[in-house]
């Protein structure tokens, strides 16, 4: 019979107490990983940790034939286009009280992007288009509510072209031709 050499015991009983503690990871450390926050405690304080801008977002005014520029908190972008999205997803989203919002609801963004000349391409849900109410007035104030929200908070914005469900669309309800990129237009900015 050989004989082992000095201190192989002790490799031996390492080893077994690695495996054990490996085995041990694999079975108990998700649930040590887990955590589950309260309600108020820790999915509040990640919300109030996100780096917030102040951006100018636009609703419909009160005789419901222009907008009315409002300063929101929206989530900081990294980047022009992070910022872009950022800027038209607080645009998109329900309107705080007592404000109405120029968009039809249930629309999401699906992407934006830009071009060198600095235009932006928005690409909507079919929300935009299905559940639009309809009128010149209503598609044109909810144009230029998404062209003012990116031209009155991103310089290098020189226009916005409305892309749906990714596609190059000739209006949204008829009346407003969106073959190419819409420019910022204060006339339908009240204040």
């Amino acid at each position: 019979m050989r004989k082992m050499p000095r201190g192989f015991g002790l490799y031996i009983a390492l080893a077994t107490l690695l495996v054990a503690g490996l085995i041990t990871l694999l079975v108990l450390g998700p649930r040590w990983l887990t955590t589950v926050p309260d309600e108020a405690g820790a999915g509040a304080t990640a919300t109030a940790d996100v780096r917030k801008i102040r951006a100018r977002l636009f609703y419909v005014d009160e005789h419901g034939t222009g907008l009315s520029g409002v300063e929101q908190e929206v989530i900081y972008g990294e980047n022009t286009a992070e910022q872009a999205r950022r800027i038209v997803e607080a645009q998109i989203a329900p309107a705080p009280e007592p404000h109405v919002s120029a968009i039809p609801a249930g629309t999401k963004l699906r992407t934006v992007f830009f071009t060198k000349a600095g235009e932006i391409y928005v690409d909507l849900s079919a929300d935009v288009q299905t559940n639009h109410p309809g009128g010149t007035m209503n598609e044109t104030l909810t144009v230029y509510a998404l062209v003012s929200a990116l031209t009155a908070n991103m310089r290098a914005v020189t226009g916005v072209q409305i892309l749906v469900e990714g596609k190059e669309v000739d209006t949204l309800a008829g009346h407003l031709d969106l073959r190419r990129p819409i420019e910022q237009d204060l006339k339908w900015v009240t204040n």
